[in-house]
Order: C-alpha cells, then structure tokens, then sequence
C-alpha cells in the first residue's frame, strides 16, 4: 500500500493511493502518527480497502497538496557517513559503528513544500536519503530478523543540512540540521511488503536539473535492518518514528568548488518504488 496525506498543512486528511485517486480512510483512522500505527493500524487499513464490498469513498489528487506521510514522529533519527564515497567526499573515515544523530521532529515537511534558508545561512546542503518509519515498538531486539518485523515501510526523505552549522558551531550535528522545513518527506509512505529488498532501490538528486546524486541503497556501510536493530540497543523505537538511513555521494559540500543552495534553486529527489519529491527553495523572514 501507498499511505499519504493530503491537504493544506496542518489540515491533511489520510488517504491510500489508488493509480490517480486516492481511497478516504478516515473510516479507519483520523491520521497516521503513532497511535494508528501503535494499534495494528495498518492491519485494519488493509481490511478495509482489499475486504470492504461497499464504494470506497475517493477524491482526486488533482491539485491536492501532500504533506509528509507520517503525523508528528515523536522521533526523527538519522545515520551520517553510511555510504562509503560520501564518507570520502567529506574528507572522513568509513565509521566502524553507525554514527547517529537527532534532527527535531519539526523539521518535517509535505515532499513538495518550500525550503527556506534561514537567515544568516550561507552553506545550506541537500541529501536524499532512504527514509524507514518503525511499526512497532521495537527495544533491545535480539536480531535483524525482529528488526525486519517492526518496519512499516519506505518514504523518500531530503536531510537538508547547513553545513557551517552543523561542522564548526561547536557540539552536535543537531543545530546544522533542525531549521523548519528541514526535512520534507513523502510523497508516501510504501510499506515494506511492496518495497521488497531496501539494499536494492536507485536514489538520484538534481538541481536545477542537474543530477548531482545518483548511486543505490546497495552501497550503504550499514544496511537497513542492522541500523534499526542497532539503534534498539541504545534507545525505544516508538511507532512512527523516522529514520534517515544517510546519503550517498554528491553532495554540495563536496562539489569543486562547494556549491550550495541559493534562493530561486529547485531540486528534485526520486527513489525507485518510493515516487518522487521537488522542493523550491526560499529564504525564511525572522
């Protein structure tokens, strides 16, 4: 299934993807966050659109707005260096372990919304980046097998990082990454029935038309099921977290000479069997 939701920010309703239109679930829940995913939410969505012999109530997408696929993750977790060339690129040494940080949960934005620079920023970056959102409670799991069973599925999610921020502030990465509009994600929310193996998907980035990020999941240091089994150890997943899983090579940081976002930029992001995302980028008024 496709999960998304669709509407003005802050009035999205949930829905399923089906071809052009969309399936209304409100029946089954108000959103996707995490009591719909804490209760077997997913279980009843697939009853009621694979078993239900009434109409499904539809609406086009025609126009519509899609916000993030996930309501309000009561976590946003992401993994630097997990692909080997953008370890490189960065001018750093492959990790022998995930290095983790956090990025506020506010940072996420419908795939499509504008990204704003925020004042005084001058080294604003793009990432795509596989993003995996937990299912169920996941603590202390004993193998990457159990991991398997706690992910919901895939969404594509840009890591949008200002580099001065987050390198030479002093402290944790946490301050380059958390300006609002910082992680626009969507379109949907595939779950991981449909997606299959998420070591085997193509990630690509442009700006301004021009690919800059182009490589595959299969180039990961850390596979998925290792980094949620992993992050287990140390910390609850809770239904409805995010994960971003790290980006490939090509980011502006490492472009000769560095390039990096400006007002008027447009990317656009695509990961196979997860859609695609296209960003214009603004700047933010204090």
């Amino acid at each position: 299934m496709k999960l998304a939701r669709v509407g003005a920010y802050g009035e999205e309703i949930p829905v399923v993807i089906d071809g052009d239109a969309a399936i209304d679930v409100r029946a089954v829940t108000e959103d996707y966050g995490q009591a719909f995913f804490a209760s077997g939410g997913l279980v009843r969505l697939r009853d009621y659109v694979e078993r239900t012999d009434a109409e499904l109530p539809r609406l086009s997408l025609d126009g519509q707005r899609y916000g993030a696929p996930v309501s309000k993750p009561y976590q946003l977790l992401c993994v630097g260096l997990n692909y080997a060339m953008h370890a490189r690129e960065s001018g750093m040494e492959l990790p022998s372990e995930p290095v983790v940080f956090n990025k506020a949960p506010g940072t996420v934005v419908g795939p499509n919304d504008t990204v704003l620079l925020p004042p005084g920023s001058s080294r604003t970056d793009w990432e795509v980046e596989l993003a995996v959102v937990i299912g169920e409670r996941a603590r202390y799991l004993r193998d990457e097998h159990a991991a398997a069973a706690c992910i919901a599925g895939y969404a594509i999610s840009n890591d949008v990082s200002e580099r001065e921020w987050q390198l030479e502030r002093g402290g944790q990465w946490v301050k380059g990454k958390s300006a609002e509009t910082f992680n626009p994600m969507g379109p949907w929310l595939v779950t991981a029935d449909e997606v299959g193996d998420p070591q085997d998907l193509r990630l690509q980035l442009s700006v301004n038309g021009r690919v800059l990020q182009a490589s595959s999941t299969s180039d990961m240091v850390f596979g998925v099921l290792h980094i949620v089994w992993y992050l287990s150890q140390f910390l609850i997943l809770e239904p409805g977290d995010v994960i971003n899983t790290g980006t490939p090579f090509g980011v502006g940081m490492g472009q000769n000479p560095p390039r990096y976002l400006r007002e008027g930029d447009v990317m656009e992001l695509r990961i196979d069997r997860l859609g695609a995302q296209r960003q214009d980028v603004g700047r933010a008024q204090r």
